[in-house]
């Protein structure tokens, strides 16, 4: 069930870099087309939003801190996440271009699916490679797939959701298929806040 739903969550991110790169290049309409109009239509932010929501419309139900708690209801079923973007990135080598990273926790009742956490790099990631993710003094490999990171040890992701609640900030390390040493740091202001709204509007 795990494998067909990361299958979902790629599929999604696939359709966030595509949105973000019209966004900056492509054309104003299809770039306005995908937008949310209730998640600020202007903003990456909107873009991944739509994307997580697997195609259907969010709607942006708080904003906590860095993180951005939204709901959507794709083929008549709910799903609820909280998005952030990186409040620091770098890369080794120094500023090689790369699309804007997010890091997501979502849930998905009608799956039984409750605070899973993804993060989309903003790059390919090297096959069969491994990242982590270190926060409150604990470090989770994270397996890799396209540009979606996700946590290695499911059992795991309980804990690893409570010290993200506890904690000031997460860092996630990637390396491109080039590569490239990637390290992203997320601000963790809010996201408690944010998982305690989504808990009482993420109902069947």
């Amino acid at each position: 069930m795990r494998q067909i739903l990361t299958s979902l969550v790629v599929s999604a991110l696939l359709c966030v870099t595509n949105s973000l790169a019209l966004a900056q290049g492509g054309s104003p309409k299809a770039a306005a087309k995908g937008a949310a109009k209730p998640a600020a239509p202007g903003k990456p932010e909107a873009a991944a939003a739509a994307a997580a929501a697997g195609g259907a419309e969010p709607t942006l139900i708080g904003q906590f801190g860095t993180w951005g708690a939204y709901t959507a209801t794709p083929n008549g079923k709910k799903v609820c996440f909280a998005l952030a973007k990186p409040s620091s990135s770098k890369t080794n080598p120094p500023n090689r271009p790369r699309d804007p990273a997010y890091a997501f926790v979502s849930s998905r009742p009608a799956e039984k699916v409750v605070n899973e956490v993804s993060i989309m790099i903003g790059y390919t990631l090297k096959p069969g490679s491994e990242s982590t993710l270190d926060v409150g003094g604990g470090s989770y490999a994270m397996y890799t797939q396209g540009d979606g990171l996700w946590i290695k040890n499911a059992a795991e992701e309980e804990r690893m959701v409570e010290a993200m609640r506890k904690a000031a900030d997460l860092t996630v390390k990637g390396i491109s298929a080039k590569g490239t040493e990637t390290t992203d740091t997320f601000s963790l202001k809010g996201l408690s806040q944010a998982l305690d709204r989504l808990a009482q509007d993420c109902r069947r």
